[in-house]
């Protein structure tokens, strides 16, 4: 993984107040890249979290209305944004008041970044 990638999500980790984790992983759940703060927010990372949200995202996309793009949970203490890239998932995990619009508007400023890894999980 290229180090001016992981700086760069790093940066936005830093931009964004009260976010605490950016998470790629592939479709399975396998983490790809993580950059976070200190604080431990594991809950939202487990194996079977990922693929949970690929499996709501399939289901979601059948109500007719489209293909899925973003699932936004909200939790007493956490919230929880992830974007469909296939062949990636993103996820952000920030505090209960972190702006889930800035958030959101990272989706169109990541995607230069996300092609080198789309390419990188295709090609394995």
């Amino acid at each position: 993984m290229s180090d001016d990638i992981k700086k760069y999500f790093n940066g936005l980790l830093q931009k964004v107040s009260g976010l605490y984790v950016i998470q790629i992983t592939d479709r399975d759940g396998v983490p790809l890249l993580r950059v976070s703060q200190e604080k431990n927010l594991d809950f939202a990372l487990m194996p079977s979290f990922i693929p949970t949200f690929t499996t709501a995202c399939d289901q979601a996309s059948k109500l007719g209305l489209g293909r899925n793009k973003t699932i936004i949970s909200m939790y007493s203490n956490y919230q929880v944004v992830q974007m469909n890239k296939l062949p990636l998932i993103l996820t952000f995990v920030g505090a209960e008041n972190c702006n889930t619009g800035h958030i959101l508007a990272l989706e169109k400023q990541v995607d230069g970044y996300l092609e080198d890894i789309k390419q990188a999980v295709t090609e394995a």
